[in-house]
């Protein structure tokens, strides 16, 4: 009787794994912070599925879409691929979960790509999160196990993309001393040509210079 159960079992799972993978719980990771990645309102999609074994790809691409849309709720998200838009590019290598005999090995991995407008890689790193449950009686233990799976991807996911910086971030120039000079020839001071000089609006500079200017001051008295 136990081998004849223990038969029922794998052919169970043998039969449930030329299904596909099983639809997982819907989960998000919003942050009301962040309503979408790198300060944007809207970027590009593009969900792939690059596992040797394509069996039910649709039902596992929209459960990862919905995830990260849901997760930006503050993005409008379209559809990839689009050449000469911001996208996000998941590439999916594995997403499955086998029985092995007393436990249920289950596995969510894939890569993920910003890209700006140009083409230029924004961020990369990969999503790769393992999990191993009992088999417990009585529970969907392949659906249970691939969830969790995916839910640590998922999450995984989102926080790379919320750290991603605001595309086209304003950055200060280098400082030149022939920069600074100029911008003190325009406000009409003096410039010691054996110090470099200050350029007005930059903090932590002020001091500096009025201590340089007592100094030359005495100088010039004595």
């Amino acid at each position: 009787m136990r081998i004849a159960a223990g038969s029922l079992v794998a052919a169970v799972a043998a039969f449930a794994a030329a299904c596909g993978p099983p639809a997982v719980r819907p989960t998000n990771y919003a942050d009301a912070q962040i309503a979408c990645p790198g300060g944007r309102t809207a970027w590009n999609l593009d969900v792939v599925d690059q596992r040797a074994d394509r069996e039910a790809s649709e039902k596992m691409i929209a459960a990862v879409r919905d995830g990260i849309e849901k997760s930006f709720p503050g993005c409008r998200w379209t559809t990839g691929p689009a050449p000469g838009a911001e996208t996000v590019t998941i590439e999916i290598h594995r997403f499955a979960s086998h029985l092995d005999q007393t436990s249920w090995e289950a596995a969510a991995e894939w890569t993920v790509r910003a890209e700006n407008a140009g083409g230029r890689t924004l961020t990369e790193f990969q999503a790769n999160e393992e999990v191993s449950r009992p088999n417990y009686r009585g529970s969907d233990n392949e659906k249970e196990s691939l969830t969790e799976a995916y839910q640590k991807a998922l999450k995984r996911t989102v926080t790379g993309l919320q750290a991603l910086p605001a595309i086209g971030a304003f950055r200060l120039p280098p400082r030149t001393f022939e920069a600074e000079a100029r911008v003190e020839r325009r406000s009409g001071s003096r410039t010691d040509s054996r110090r470099p000089a200050t350029v007005q609006g930059f903090p932590g500079t002020a001091g500096a210079t009025e201590a340089l200017e007592r100094d030359s001051q005495s100088q010039e008295e004595s």
